[in-house]
């Protein structure tokens, strides 16, 4: 992987580690529905000139029901989520059961795809799974959060394995930009009647507003946009990296900018939860491999 293209992961997992402040700051005010409505319709505003530009308009139309499926379950649906976990959890936190995604992809692959599971995933997975298990006792020790918001969370990266096995199953070939601009299209007309129903009662402040705005643009447009050129330039297996880095500025934002504080109990399930992402996703058995034929 070239300097540029590691430049480009880090400001990537930047970004996403960024989108859980956003949504903390903004959640409040707007309530879950409408944040989700406002970053979806800002973020399809981003994409869609560029995939017109590209010429990938006609397959949105021809697979509009697999994309607006992909839009329910990949968007919509985790981003209500995440904004509700966003009202009761740290940034830092959020960001690290984000990173539990992975594991759900391989379980839910393995039960709907028949993708093998290892010996070393299935040993990843229960790492994992403990990792979130001591976070969740260190949140409910504290009585003041509820399993609920971890429940949630949790729920949302199970919707985004669900959407990676739609995706591998029913859109090979179609290009992930016009997913990418159509899942977010088809998730804000999902989304409009709730957004409605649930409008602030009084205008959000200008802090919130930016906020959302960087949500969208950033947290959602440009950072697909960031990550669709490194899985062209480097191959999906390495940008999915990305997820190992998100926690660390998620933390580190949250710190910096919320002066939120993560106990080191917290600290200890987040780095199970990467170690089981590693050995769930085979990145610690191919580097072992890797070494093993370069020593040869």
């Amino acid at each position: 992987m070239g300097l540029r293209n590691v430049i480009a992961l880090v400001v990537l997992a930047g970004i996403w580690g960024g989108s859980f402040i956003f949504m903390r700051v903004a959640a409040p005010e707007f309530g879950i529905y409408v944040l989700v409505a406002v970053r979806t319709l800002l973020a399809t505003a981003v994409l869609l000139p560029l995939l017109v530009l590209k010429g990938g308009l006609s397959q949105i139309r021809h697979h509009w029901f697999a994309i607006a499926l992909v839009g329910l379950v990949n968007t919509a649906i985790p981003f209500v989520l995440f904004n509700y976990s966003s009202l009761h959890l740290e940034a830092g936190v959020n960001a690290i059961l984000n990173a539990t995604a992975p594991m759900f992809g391989a379980i839910v692959a393995w039960l709907w795809l028949g993708d093998k599971l290892t010996k070393s995933a299935i040993v990843g997975l229960l790492v994992g799974f403990v990792g979130v298990a001591v976070i969740s006792q260190q949140k409910l020790g504290e009585g003041e959060v509820s399993f609920f918001p971890i429940l949630t969370a949790l729920l949302a990266t199970t919707c985004y394995g669900i959407a990676a096995s739609m995706m591998k199953k029913w859109l090979q070939g179609v290009k992930p930009l016009a997913v990418a601009t159509g899942s977010q299209a088809f998730a804000s007309i999902m989304l409009a009647p709730f957004a409605l129903a649930t409008l602030p009662a009084t205008m959000p402040s200008n802090n919130a507003w930016i906020n959302a705005v960087a949500l969208a643009i950033g947290g959602t447009g440009i950072a697909y946009i960031l990550y669709f050129k490194l899985i062209a330039d480097v191959g999906p297996a390495k940008a999915i990296t990305v997820a190992y880095l998100v926690p660390l500025f998620g933390i580190i934002w949250g710190v910096l900018l919320l002066q939120e504080h993560l106990s080191a109990q917290t600290i200890v399930g987040g780095i199970m939860i990467l170690l089981g992402v590693a050995l769930t996703t085979g990145v610690l058995t191919k580097r072992r491999k890797k070494s093993k034929l370069e020593s040869a």
